[in-house]
Formats: structure tokens, sequence, C-alpha cells
């Protein structure tokens, strides 16, 4: 039988009491559910961990956002160089490039000031066709009508301001070497038809034998005997933006050199390279001087002695300075090379200056300098000149 037959008309107000009551309670716990779950102004919502074995898959996943990072002063003021290309288009460039002759040079460099440094062909001759516009914040470089002699390395220096006093800032330069391919000329043009090269010891020798085509294969030749010399990347390596490198010049490099390109169909020789060997002394000479007395007796004749101890087969010049100049006394020299024993292969350079019938005017300081290839340094010593009679030896 129903509960509300069972308990009349009170029964049934009391049942529906009841459920009143449970429907209010319901609805405050879901208010109350609602506000804990609602964002407090000026808070993050905690994020809720997964309990260990609980799968993460539930949808998509939020992902942090990683903060951005400002660039420092340095590296906004980093250097780069970019080309501009046709209709507006920029390319940062390597360490070449190549250009068709005929076609514009547009180099763009970042920098406030910035300075240019060119081949020197094209900083020798003003045709007009070279150009550079500094911007606010950029400097630009334009070469018109472009030929295979513009070949050649093409630097952007930023320039270092105080006031009006600038200076090139070198560690921050960048440079390109730009090749303007020629199909009728594989080498950079020269008004010269030889070029004259020291070959120093110990020091390394370039032919430049420059080509306006990274693309042309180059070889070097001897004239007499005619024959191709062999470059090993050792000895004698290979560039193609500086040429031909000598490492460790001897004697046997000595003598006329030329080019070979070759590109397609079409071979030419560049112009000849004379290459003369010099023994390059390894630093400047260390003179010693010595009178034969530091007293000299009037009538008398005195020698004094410069020497150098030095490399074989190095030249050493010698120039004297003495009293007897001012009125005019001649200068007598002797001047000698001797070998020196021992393990390394040295010698003894000297001049001895001679003053025959030594008077007054001769008395003061003697000073000689030596020197060769790296450089001079010049020794003195006194002589005073006494009666004959009082002079005495030290």
């Amino acid at each position: 039988m129903p509960l509300v037959y069972l308990f009349g008309w009170k029964g049934r107000l009391v049942l529906s009491t009841l459920l009143i009551c449970a429907v209010i309670f319901e609805l405050a716990n879901c208010q109350k559910d609602a506000e804990e779950q609602r964002p407090i102004p000026g808070r993050k919502p905690k994020l809720s961990k997964p309990t260990p074995g609980e799968s993460t898959n539930k949808g998509p996943r939020a992902v942090t956002a990683k903060p951005k990072v400002k660039a420092t002063p340095a590296s906004q003021a980093q250097t780069f160089l970019t080309q501009v290309l046709d209709r507006g288009k920029f390319k940062k460039v390597g360490e070449t490039i190549s250009v068709r002759t005929g076609d514009t040079l547009e180099l763009r460099c970042r920098g406030k000031p910035v300075q240019w440094s060119v081949p020197s062909y094209l900083e020798e001759e003003d045709d007009g066709r070279l150009s550079t516009v500094q911007h606010e914040r950029y400097g630009v470089l334009t070469l018109v009508n472009t030929t295979g002699a513009d070949t050649g390395e093409y630097t952007c220096y930023p320039m270092y301001c105080e006031d009006t006093d600038c200076r090139k800032e070198y560690d921050k330069a960048v440079k390109v070497f730009v090749f303007f391919p020629d199909p009728q000329e594989l080498f950079v043009p020269s008004s010269d038809y030889y070029e004259v090269i020291q070959l120093r010891t110990n020091w390394p020798t370039v032919l430049p034998c420059q080509v306006t085509s990274p693309e042309a294969k180059v070889s070097l030749h001897r004239e007499f005997p005619p024959v191709e010399v062999a470059v090993d990347g050792l000895e004698i390596s290979f560039n193609v933006k500086t040429g031909f490198t000598i490492h460790r010049p001897r004697p046997y490099h000595a003598g006329a050199l030329y080019c070979v390109a070759s590109l397609g169909n079409l071979r030419q020789s560049s112009i000849k390279y004379m290459l003369i060997y010099v023994n390059y002394p390894m630093a400047p000479p260390a003179p010693v001087i010595q009178a034969s007395s530091s007293l000299a007796a009037v009538g008398e004749n005195l020698r004094v002695s410069c020497s150098v101890l030095g490399e074989q087969d190095v030249a050493v010049e010698f120039t004297w300075e003495y009293p007897g100049q001012q009125i005019g006394r001649p200068l007598y020299t002797q001047e000698s090379i001797t070998p020196v024993g021992g393990g390394l292969a040295r010698q003894q350079s000297q001049s001895v200056l001679l003053v025959d019938e030594v008077r007054d005017v001769d008395q003061g300081t003697y000073t000689c300098t030596a020197q060769n290839l790296q450089g001079a340094k010049s020794v003195s010593t006194t002589v005073k000149v006494v009666p004959k009679a009082k002079a005495k030896k030290p």
C-alpha cells in the first residue's frame, strides 16, 4: 500500500517537505562547487597533476609559452652584409658571390656609419661607376656597368665614433669576395706584362693569378724549362680567391712562372711572375763597435771596427757618422765577410773605418749603423784626441 495512503494527508505533507529540503541542499552544493571552480581575478588556476598510472591523453594539452629573449645591445649591433637583388629582394652573402658582367652590384651593410674597402683597381680609377651612400641604419655600395676587372674583395667596416672622431672597428668587419665572370677574360686584366715577386726565406709567397670565375680550372707552369709545377697542397697550394701560395720558398722556386686557366672551350695564360729568391734575415742586425784606442794621439792612425754576426748569405749594409764629416774629411772603409764555423751556417760581416794621421777634428763620437732587410740598428763609441807626447794606451 503506498505511503501516502498509509499516513494520510499529514504523511503527504511531511514527504513533500523532505523532498523540498533535499532539492535545496543539492542546489547549495552545486553553487559551492561552481564558486570553487570559478577563477579568481589575478590568480591563475592550478593544474591538477596526473596520478601515477593515469593517462594524460585527455584532449588538447595546454603548452606553456616560452618567454621571448630580448636581443642584447651587442647582438643588435652585429654587422651583416646583404646583396640587394631585383624587385627589392635581399640575400645574405657568404664568403663569395658571383655577379654577371654588366649587372649592377649592390651591397647593404648594417651600421651607423660604415666605411667600405674595394679592390685597389676601383680605388685608383674614379670613373663614376662606384658610389656609396650612408642611410640612418645602414650603408649601401653600388657598382654599375661591372666588368671582370672588378673581381676582388669588398669589405664593410662599422665605425665607432665619439663626437667627430671616428675609427674602424676591424674586429666587426664583414667581407665578401665578388666574382664577375667574363666570357672572354678568364684572368683579371692587368696593365703589366710581368710582375717581380721576392721569394723570402720562411715567408709565404703569393702568385695572385686571379680568375674572374670560380668555375675556372687553374694550373701553375714554369717558362724554362717548360713544365707544369706540381701543386700538392703542402709546399704549394691554390685558393680561388688568393691564387697560388708557396709556403716555404726555396732557391729552386725562383724563375719565370705563369698560370693557365681553362673553362669550357676557353684556355688562357696569365701574366708572367718573375720570382727572385732572397735569403731574408730572421731579425735586424746586432752590430758591435770597437775603436783601436779610446785615446788617439795626433798624427797616429785610428781604426774603428763595426761587426755583425748573422745568418749566412744575408747582406748587411754599413753606414758611418764621424767627426771629420763636418770639415769634409773623406770616408775610408774596409769591408769583409768571414764564414763562422759551428752547427748553424753563420757569417761575420765587418766594416772598418780608417782615419789616417789623426787631428784634433777627429775627436768625438763615431756611430755605425748596420742594416739588413729586417731593419737597422746603430752603435757608437767615443774617441779622445790628445797631443802625441801625452798619449797613453789604456
